[in-house]
């Protein structure tokens, strides 16, 4: 079962990545700066971690609104 979650990137170049906000769409201060796709690594990172699963930027790679895919797995024994 997948899980998609809306980002907006408030401010890239912070000292950390946080979520400032979560009412309706995710708010986040990105540690990475957006040249070479270095903040959309870093927002990658930081919900891989969150969730502990795989995520994807599946809709704004170029764009402050994104899309985050989380992969999640279920197990059925």
């Amino acid at each position: 079962m997948d899980k998609l979650i809306p980002v907006k990137v408030k401010k890239t170049g912070c000292k950390k990545t946080e979520i400032i906000s979560e009412n309706g769409v995710v708010e986040l201060n990105v540690k990475g700066k957006p040249e070479n796709g270095g903040a959309n690594l870093e927002i990658i990172k930081f919900f891989s971690r969150k969730y502990k699963c795989n995520a994807r930027i599946i809709r704004g790679l170029k764009s402050k609104i994104k899309v985050v895919k989380l992969l999640l797995f279920s197990s059925k024994t």
